[in-house]
């Protein structure tokens, strides 16, 4: 063998020998977990409907509701003339998103589900999650328009469907997510952090009974390790008080997703009292959610740090809604104008928790309990 072909010999072994302690190097450290990268979640602003993803460590998402339909459709007075879809479109790709796994439609009203049709053709979707048929069904109405628009998308045979009921966990991985509420039906025994008698059941409260699509709303629980989101779409009182009375069966929840916008049919004492949040946040917009009574019902709920808010609400006024640094929309000096800022919570699974704002680029951080 030649000197040549000694030293190329030499210099392949070394350099063999130092990818070999490389790989045992990065195979030897142990690997970060998934959960330890965080949990995201982004409320778009859709003014006043809903449209909130959530984003696993594992990368599988979730979309709750998806806002609107066109301006015109939608019959209700709007700031802006783009559509929620490319808000939502815009937010996954913020996300680092090409596709949404799992679209779940609380119920069939035109704030919560009406953009679907139009969802679909900006961005893939792989399987929608819903509470069962429509109940709501006056020809024309405008529920009914919205769950025959969903059932056209359904009838491609492009999408998977999942009929969720109470108690059922979704097979979506990265976190838990527990269906509390269903059609009208409602979880029927305490999860392991509940089950002690609520105190704030005994609370004076007369609430008009809702047989709308509104009661029959699909909500779920959403268990990060020890971080724990409540949303429950637009459930209303009546259904709130079988969750939570006598006894409590959720426990304490870390961040309540406020149901109905901030309307006064939801929002019970026995609900928001019961579960010591300790972050709130509304998705009510301008003129539409945000109501003073449920406002003050939050902000004054024992536990909470903060409320947030997508939007300054108009009828609650300066003194019931939250400290500007927690909104994300502000009143703006020119009518016809919405800067569709939002906000981001970034979770941890010991159930430590960011806020972003995006309106103010600043972060407000919640220390693990």
């Amino acid at each position: 063998m030649t000197f040549l072909e000694k030293t190329l010999r030499r210099r392949l072994t070394l350099l063999l020998f130092s990818l070999g302690i490389g790989l045992a190097a990065c195979t030897g450290v142990p690997k970060t977990s998934a959960a330890d990268r965080g949990l995201q979640i982004y409320f778009i602003d859709v003014e006043g409907g809903q449209s909130t993803l959530f984003v696993t460590p594992t990368g599988q998402s979730l979309m709750i509701d998806t806002g609107w339909p066109s301006y015109e459709e939608a019959g209700w007075p709007r700031n802006n003339t783009g559509e929620d879809a490319d808000r939502i479109v815009a937010t996954a790709k913020r996300a680092g998103l090409t596709k949404i796994d799992y679209v779940l439609l609380t119920h069939y009203h035109f704030d919560h589900s009406g953009g679907v049709a139009q969802l679909v053709e900006k961005i893939p979707v792989g399987t929608f999650v819903d509470h069962g048929p429509n109940t709501e069904s006056k020809p024309g109405g405008a529920t009914e328009k919205v769950w025959e628009a969903y059932q056209r998308v359904l009838g491609t045979g492009k999408y998977k469907h999942i009929g969720a009921h109470p108690g059922d966990v979704l097979p979506i991985s990265g976190m838990k997510v527990t269906v509390i509420s269903s059609d009208g039906n409602v979880i029927d025994h305490p999860l392991p952090q509940g089950g002690e008698t609520n105190e704030y059941c005994k609370v004076p409260e007369t609430k008009p009974v809702d047989r709308s699509e509104n009661s029959r709303s699909l909500g779920v629980l959403i268990d990060f390790g020890k971080l724990r989101i409540l949303d429950l779409g637009d459930l209303t009182w009546d259904k709130e008080m079988q969750i939570m009375c006598p006894l409590n069966r959720l426990g304490r929840i870390d961040i309540l997703v406020v149901s109905h916008h901030g309307m006064i049919p939801s929002s019970s004492h026995a609900l928001v009292d019961a579960i010591h949040p300790r972050v709130a946040i509304m998705d009510n917009g301008a003129t539409k959610g945000g109501s003073p009574q449920v406002l003050d019902t939050v902000r004054q709920a024992p536990g909470l740090e903060t409320l947030w808010q997508l939007h300054y609400s108009e009828p609650g006024g300066a003194e019931h809604n939250t400290a500007a640094e927690y909104i994300a929309n502000i009143q703006s000096p020119e009518k016809g104008t919405d800067q569709a800022n939002y906000l981001l919570v970034t979770g941890s699974p010991n159930g430590s928790f960011t806020v972003f704002n995006s309106r103010t680029s600043s972060t407000k951080a919640y220390a693990a309990h």
